[in-house]
């Protein structure tokens, strides 16, 4: 069973974007819920606002299912969890599954969040999978809550080196302006 890397309540993912390292590629997949309280659906997992959320409505395990049109590789996942916000909602046990499609999903990554406060980075594995579909499951949440809220969710993939030269990274926005040549 794997620990989630931490980080402090309120550091945010898209610092990691700033550095060129990698980049969020959520926007270019489906995504697809088992369940969601009518107002409480993808739309408010993936609208940037930490105050808003997914809210399931039906029997465990809960999912989240990321479709990408085209194999993908993804480095890792980012999720918001509050803990003094939503008490029995916060998922405690969540699963991320890798796959072609619905029908050969592999568990990668099965880990135990305690009382999470803030973003969770969760590296699928060594290094970045390629694949056409994730998978995220609520298998239990903290004092035995049957439905589940998730505030956000990021996906991540490497930027690939530029072929044309090594040049260093460009992390201010004066020069992320200019970065690439037409």
């Amino acid at each position: 069973m794997a620990t989630p890397s931490k980080t402090p309540p309120g550091a945010d993912p898209k610092q990691l974007e700033r550095t060129g390292t990698v980049r969020e590629i959520g926007s270019q997949a489906v995504w697809s819920l088992s369940s969601c309280k009518p107002g409480f659906g993808v739309d408010q997992l993936r609208d940037d606002n930490l105050e808003t959320y997914w809210q399931s409505d039906g029997s465990q395990p809960h999912l989240v299912n990321i479709q990408f049109r085209r194999r993908t590789t993804v480095k890792m996942l980012c999720i918001y969890a509050d803990y003094k916000s939503d008490e029995s909602y916060t998922p405690s046990k969540i699963s991320v599954r890798v796959g072609n499609n619905f029908h050969n999903l592999q568990e990668v990554r099965q880990l135990e969040m305690v009382e999470p406060s803030g973003w969770i980075h969760i590296s699928l594995l060594n290094q970045p999978i390629s694949t056409f579909m994730i998978q995220i499951a609520v298998l239990a949440n903290h004092q035995n809550g049957r439905d589940t809220h998730m505030r956000q969710i990021k996906v991540y993939t490497p930027v690939e080196e530029s072929s044309i030269g090594k040049f260093p990274r460009c992390t201010t926005v004066d020069f992320m302006m200019y970065r690439t040549i037409r």
